[in-house]
């Protein structure tokens, strides 16, 4: 059995909760698709999906499975690439773990910036938080990464360290949004959706201890690395999320009161660093402090906002 492609039939499963959709969308009939997901649990010793006339849902396993079968066929995919490129004679390529929140357009603007500095080596960049950056780091499969911190850095080097203050996201009617800013005690017994811990331990540690010390302690977190599905939660009024200005509507941005939340990032690379990494470091920098609102660690915060007025209401 091909487990590298039938985990990639299980992922478009996955997406789709529908076989016919997912069907539809490999370019293949239903039947071959159920037989081969059907292989799949017999290879793997469980089931992976709870199937009914009405609807398909992941089984616990199911669920488990998916980071770890996102994982393992997009280091294949990485594998082909880079020998692909090593077959043309192209090996000047730079594998940049990038974290999950970073968004599209500081994606797309970190792989301009380097294709202007350096039009002769292609950017890989790859989504990854950090603990798996820091490993993947010390193993040679990245070159290069984008980490939170704090972070155990032992045995990588790394660069400038830059922060960013993230405020609270809101439901348009939250009776919040009628302040200029937001204190954390606020938001007490209200959920809070999160990133994952095991993706960013030492940031997400970081920021439920700044919460505690302002007098937020979430009902509940709620752990995602999906932004759609955060700004669902915070658009249906279920739970408040910390971050940048999010585009949505229906969805208000608060600074948070005195900024108690300090996001910090910087490039790291292994001890000996290989070829171009300089340079993706000094790219990386300025598209962060660009076009992702970083500052300099020890610099105030580039949004500026009034204080609180005394009526609690915006002018």
């Amino acid at each position: 059995m091909d487990l590298v492609r039938h985990l990639g039939y299980f992922l478009v499963v996955t997406e789709e909760l529908h076989f016919g959709n997912a069907a539809a969308r490999l370019g293949m009939a239903q039947p071959p698709l159920s037989q081969r997901i059907r292989r799949l649990e017999e290879e793997l010793g469980v089931r992976l999906f709870e199937r009914s006339s009405r609807r398909v849902a992941l089984t616990e396993a199911g669920r488990l499975l998916v980071p770890e079968a996102r994982e393992i066929v997009a280091r294949v995919e990485r594998t082909r690439d880079l020998m692909s490129d090593l077959a043309r004679g192209d090996a000047a390529v730079v594998r940049a773990g990038v974290p999950a929140d970073l968004g599209a357009a500081v994606v797309a603007a970190l792989i301009a910036g380097f294709r202007d500095r350096r039009p002769d080596v292609r950017l890989a960049p790859v989504e990854m938080g950090t603990a798996a950056q820091v490993a993947a780091l010390l193993e040679g499969r990245l070159d290069v990464g984008l980490l939170r911190h704090p972070a155990d850095v032992n045995g990588l080097d790394h660069g400038p360290v830059l922060v960013r203050h993230p405020g609270v996201l809101l439901a348009e009617g939250d009776e919040l949004t009628a302040w200029a800013t937001v204190h954390l005690g606020d938001l007490a017994g209200r959920d809070l959706v999160l990133f994952p811990r095991d993706a960013e331990p030492g940031l997400y540690d970081d920021t439920l201890a700044a919460c505690r010390r302002g007098g937020f302690v979430p009902a509940e977190i709620i752990s995602t690395d999906r932004a759609e599905f955060a700004l669902g939660l915070v658009l249906s009024g279920t739970a408040v999320a910390f971050g940048a200005p999010a585009e949505v509507p229906g969805v208000v941005w608060r600074p948070l009161a005195g900024a108690p939340l300090a996001w910090r990032c910087s490039p790291a690379w292994r001890a000996e660093p290989g070829p171009y990494v300089r340079d993706f470091t000094a790219v990386a920098v300025q598209v962060l402090k660009d076009s992702a609102g970083m500052v300099d660690e020890g610099a105030p915060p580039t949004r500026r906002v009034a204080p609180r007025p005394a009526t609690g209401f915006l002018a």
